[in-house]
Parts: C-alpha cells; sequence; structure tokens
C-alpha cells in the first residue's frame, strides 16, 4: 500500500533530488544508450504510437528495408518480432534502470516515454523520461517530495514496477496484435522476456559478478512467480560452461525468429528449442 506523508512535504525546490536527477546518474552508468528528459525531433513518443498503430506499420517498413540490406532477405515474422520485443524495451529497460540504481519506479505510461531510432539500425537508441512523478522508499532523500509516492518496502516497489510495466505491455499487445500474425501468447511472452532481461542487465552493464547478481536478484523480487498475463517467473539461472565457469543464463520465452534469416540457426535459448 502506497503511504504519502503529506505533513512532512516541502516544496520541490527546496528539498532532496527529483527524477530529473535519477536520470542524471543513472544514465551515467549504463550503455545502451543516452537517457533525456525532452523528446528531439524525429522521435517517437509511445502513447503516439499505441494510439496511431499505421506507425508500428512504418517502422517494420523501415526495419524490413534494413533487414534486406543486411540479411538478403527481410520475413514478415522477423521484422514483426524485432520491433515488438524493441518496443517493449522501452518501458522495461527505463523501469529497471531507475528500480536497479536508484531504487525508484518512474510513471511508465505511455504518455510519459518516448525513444529515438538509431542511424544506422533501426532500434531504440535513445529514451525519454517525460513525467516528473515515482514511487520510492520511505529513505529516499526525495520521499517529501510532491510528486514522490512512498512504499514501505521493496517489494512493494517490485510490485509497483511489474503494475506499471504490465499496465503499459498490455496497451501495446491491444495495439499491435491486429497488424501482426503474432498471437497474444507470442506478445506477453516478449513482455516477460522484456522485463526479466532488462532487470539482468541493468546490473549486468556493472562490468562485475557482483553487480550481475544484483541484477539478478532484482529480476528474482520483480519476477518471483508467475503474474498473469506474463507467461513465466523469471527463468535466470546459473549454468556451467564448456570453460567450467558458472555464468548465468535465461532460457526465452519468446521467439525472435532470426532463424528464418538467411544463414541462421536458433537462438541457445529459443523456445522453440529448449525444454520448458
Amino acid at each position: 500500500m502506497p503511504v504519502n506523508p503529506q505533513d512532512s512535504r516541502a516544496p520541490a525546490g527546496e528539498i532532496g533530488d527529483g527524477l530529473a536527477s535519477s536520470l542524471l546518474r543513472a544514465g551515467a552508468r549504463q550503455e545502451r544508450g543516452e537517457l533525456r528528459r525532452d523528446v528531439p525531433q524525429g522521435w517517437l513518443r509511445c502513447g503516439d504510437l499505441l494510439r496511431r498503430p499505421k506507425l508500428f506499420a512504418e517502422w517494420r517498413s523501415l526495419l524490413t528495408g534494413w533487414l534486406s540490406d543486411h540479411h538478403g532477405a527481410a520475413p514478415e515474422q522477423t521484422a514483426a518480432s524485432y520491433v515488438m520485443s524493441w518496443y517493449l524495451h522501452v518501458p522495461a529497460y527505463v523501469g529497471a534502470l531507475l528500480l536497479h540504481h536508484e531504487r525508484r519506479v518512474p510513471s511508465l505510461k505511455p504518455e510519459q516515454l518516448a525513444f529515438g531510432l538509431g542511424p544506422d539500425r533501426p532500434h531504440p537508441e535513445g529514451m525519454a523520461v517525460l513525467g516528473d512523478s515515482f514511487y520510492c522508499l520511505p529513505t529516499d532523500p526525495g520521499s517529501v517530495r510532491p510528486e514522490a509516492t512512498v512504499v514501505r518496502d521493496e517489494r512493494a516497489l517490485a510490485s509497483v514496477l511489474r503494475a506499471q510495466f504490465v499496465g503499459h505491455a498490455a496497451q501495446f499487445v491491444r495495439a499491435y496484435a491486429p497488424g501482426t500474425r503474432l498471437g497474444r501468447r507470442m506478445l506477453w511472452a516478449a513482455a516477460t522476456d522484456a522485463l526479466d532481461n532488462s532487470l539482468w542487465w541493468a546490473g549486468r552493464q556493472g562490468g562485475t559478478a557482483e553487480a550481475e547478481g544484483a541484477g539478478v536478484a532484482d529480476a528474482a523480487l520483480v519476477l518471483d512467480a508467475r503474474y498473469r498475463p506474463l507467461t513465466s517467473a523469471s527463468t535466470l539461472r546459473a549454468a556451467v560452461g564448456e570453460d567450467g565457469r558458472r555464468a548465468w543464463v535465461r532460457r526465452r520465452e519468446s521467439c525472435c525468429f532470426s532463424y528464418l534469416l538467411p544463414g541462421e540457426a536458433e537462438c541457445g535459448e529459443c523456445p522453440r528449442t529448449c525444454r520448458r
């Protein structure tokens, strides 16, 4: 349950640090594209895409051209799957990054997020968080800011992240499913992959086993069980490689259909070939 200490709040300019400061700190500690507070010309607003699904068709067309140029073919399912996964990565990664580094969860509503496509490959290379509100713990220095909602503990914060992401993903599934041959189960499997993988990556980018382990712990906290319509709990597990070293791996829930490209095979953790 959220706890809103109204009596202890003071004007935002006088105390603590807000979401903008969190984004600066978290953005400097990751390597998967810039984080912004504005929407540069040419960027895509998530809300616009969900209101106008034809924008997804334009994105898939752009990707189809890129796949043809680089692989000699562009299967429809491959392009649809790439766009599906790339889009879901945006709210998942923003949420995972702020949870991991700041123990905060921003609003992940489509109207509050935007992204820019890379110049060499049409995938999200930068992301923008447009709102100011966030959820945090009672010990957060910004907990008395008017835009903060305080929750009791880390488990409650994880629940907020999961709910925020699922709410955004549900809107995506409704908008995206009619224009592709991907079923709703596949779309929710991709959403599960996006969240689990983003939580893992937020820690993995720290470059140490301890940092990666912290990301795995975040994934276990947020996805400690299957929460429908997500398709599984976290599938991260420790495995021993051919060199005898232990490493974290995860089983994918969704298929990227890269094997349909000329000369490509199924991914190592492809759900088409791995035992469930």
